[in-house]
């Protein structure tokens, strides 16, 4: 950097970058910015587009360290990435036949989660099964490793969308390959009726989805919520109706949607702050077309 400026040297060493390939801030994990770093400066990745084969060939198959869904363990399992299947998939054993499931790429993220699984190299992959989001969290104990499995997933996203929206640019579709959530955390909930008590649920954000989970490391939402925008008769406002019983936390919210009103309590005015915030910041962004046939399927759940 000293004898050729950065500039100069960003030109050389991502000169063959790939569009899918993810570029951490410092907001991200460890993990992300060290591969970053060795990808680009140590094993040249993106001067030599050869060495790119393990995340933008199209097919990836390898084994990751999977968490039971009813017991927690880790257990290996073989993962199978295909793009021209439209498909992730994990088999239960190796020599078996059929998967044990079936993720389209068309409703896949991957988001690295190292605090929540308790690993360095924690990995969630999310995916829609019946419309409702099943979570999957595996590790590797290569960081390479892991961080490859994470980009050919954005690889194969990427050329997913290119095919879906052909008129498309690299920049409007690259945002669109995998996303972190806007806000996770506990919060208290009650039910429809809002007589019943106040529970204990991990909420997650992700874009308009608002689920509840009894654990943080649950395979599926208990619910979820979808978040619209306040020209579709959604808000978000502080505090809860007067009538409000059996909290045990007193920052509340309420988020009005066209159907009922949602009552949620933060433990801290810094919580319920920053939950504001991200409700505020969804429901000020106007719906885009897709958005209003998910919002159709929530109002029509059983």
């Amino acid at each position: 950097m000293a004898s050729n400026g950065n500039n100069v040297a960003k030109a050389k060493y991502e000169s063959k970058m790939p569009p899918f390939y993810y570029k951490p801030t410092f907001l991200d994990c460890q993990l992300l910015r060290e591969q970053w770093i060795r990808a680009k400066y140590e094993r040249k990745e993106f001067i030599h587009s050869e060495k790119q084969e393990p995340y933008s060939a199209g097919y990836r198959e390898g084994f990751l360290w999977k968490r039971g869904r009813d017991n927690g363990q880790f257990l290996s399992r073989k993962f199978v990435l295909s793009e021209r299947e439209g498909a992730l998939k994990y088999f239960n054993k190796n020599d078996a036949k059929e998967p044990k499931a079936i993720m389209k790429i068309e409703h896949l993220n991957a988001t690295f989660q190292p605090a929540k699984i308790g690993n360095p190299h924690g990995l969630q992959i999310t995916y829609l099964k019946d419309n409702s989001t099943r979570n999957i969290f595996v590790y590797h104990e290569d960081g390479k490793e892991i961080v490859d499995w994470f980009n050919a997933i954005r690889a194969a996203r990427f050329h997913y969308l290119q095919v879906a929206f052909p008129g498309a640019s690299d920049a409007d579709l690259v945002p669109k390959l995998s996303r972190n959530y806007l806000k996770e955390g506990y919060m208290e909930k009650t039910g429809p009726k809002q007589t019943e008590g106040f529970k204990k649920r991990w909420f997650t954000m992700d874009d308009r989805r608002l689920m509840y989970f009894k654990d943080p490391l649950d395979a599926f939402a208990r619910g979820e919520v979808f978040i619209g925008s306040k020209e579709n008769s959604y808000k978000v406002l502080e505090g809860l109706p007067p009538s409000t019983q059996g909290n045990h936390w007193q920052h509340g919210i309420t988020i009005v949607t066209p159907d009922r009103k949602f009552l949620f309590a933060c433990e801290t005015e810094d919580d319920q702050l920053e939950w504001i915030t991200t409700f505020q910041k969804v429901i000020s962004r106007p719906m885009l077309p897709q958005e209003y046939a998910v919002e159709a399927h929530f109002k029509h759940k059983p």
